[in-house]
């Protein structure tokens, strides 16, 4: 099937200004009438990370170039941009997804479309050491390089990503994993991602996401990553309750990306905010 066959596709990159940096996703606009193959086919032809496909009741879903995801934070950010761009201009949105309904707001700074995505209710939980073991295997990241004060964990806020930490920026420069293994072990844990973190200040921190069961090595920005993060983050005390954090990712891959993560007092959700631009 032709790409453009039966949908108008936008290609966008969010959580970055320029189109050479951020993390690129398709979006249509109009999914109506294209069935589970279609939108799967699309995805897999553009071969990014993940492409979103929106109904007219505002229901948002997510395909990545191998299999439907329940929730994908830097596609949301796109569709709500191409919204604004394409749709009457800069405005709030409850989309549907499978992972629950997921408000996003767009406003208008200095010329770009900035969009703030709030998340499901989140939750952390601990990680079997086995499966700790197994993954770090994968990585070839001996356990000895990790940051004690960042312990491992799994956080879902609309997915599940196990969060590991570099003690070192080296340490998370140096990626080079085993695709496959580590594709198992996220396939038997419900993983959609591995969040790998290094901590930088206080609440400045660089993040590298492998996503290999979406058929991609790595994420250049990870909106859903960034949620669950946060939440992880305000769980283990490692910030204020009220905090903005932010997140820098895909410079290690050439792809440059800003991710803001707004924890709020009282609110258990996490918000996460960037910039996303067309990329032709």
């Amino acid at each position: 099937m032709s790409l453009n066959a039966h949908a108008d596709i936008l290609r966008y990159t969010a959580f970055s200004k320029d189109p050479a940096g951020g993390n690129p996703a398709g979006v249509v606009l109009d999914a109506t009438g294209l069935t589970d193959a279609e939108m799967l086919a699309i995805a897999a032809g553009l071969g990014y990370s993940e492409s979103a496909f929106l109904y007219p009741d505002h229901t948002l879903r997510f395909f990545s170039p191998k299999a439907e995801v329940a929730f994908c934070g830097h596609a949301t950010v796109a569709t709500a941009v191409a919204l604004a761009q394409h749709r009457g201009g800069p405005g709030d949105y409850v989309f549907k997804t499978p992972a629950g309904e997921i408000p996003v707001s767009t406003e208008e700074v200095d010329g770009e479309i900035r969009a703030t995505l709030t998340s499901v209710e989140p939750h952390i939980k601990d990680v079997d050491e086995a499966d700790l073991t197994e993954a770090l295997a994968a990585l070839g990241w001996p356990a000895g390089d990790l940051d004690p004060a960042l312990p491992p964990r799994i956080a879902f806020a609309g997915n599940n990503h196990l969060i590991v930490s570099a003690a070192t920026r080296e340490r998370l420069a140096d990626l080079s994993y085993d695709f496959e293994r580590l594709k198992a072990l996220m396939e038997r844990l419900g993983l959609t991602t591995v969040q790998l973190v290094h901590r930088a200040g206080e609440t400045l921190f660089h993040v590298r996401d492998p996503f290999p069961i979406g058929g991609v090595v790595e994420d250049a920005a990870t909106g859903a990553a960034a949620v669950a993060f946060g939440a992880y983050a305000r769980e283990l005390a490692l910030v204020k309750e009220e905090s903005v954090l932010t997140l820098h990712q895909g410079e290690d891959m050439g792809r440059p990306s800003r991710l803001t993560v707004t924890l709020r007092a009282g609110d258990p959700r996490v918000r996460v905010a960037g910039t996303a631009v067309p990329i032709d």
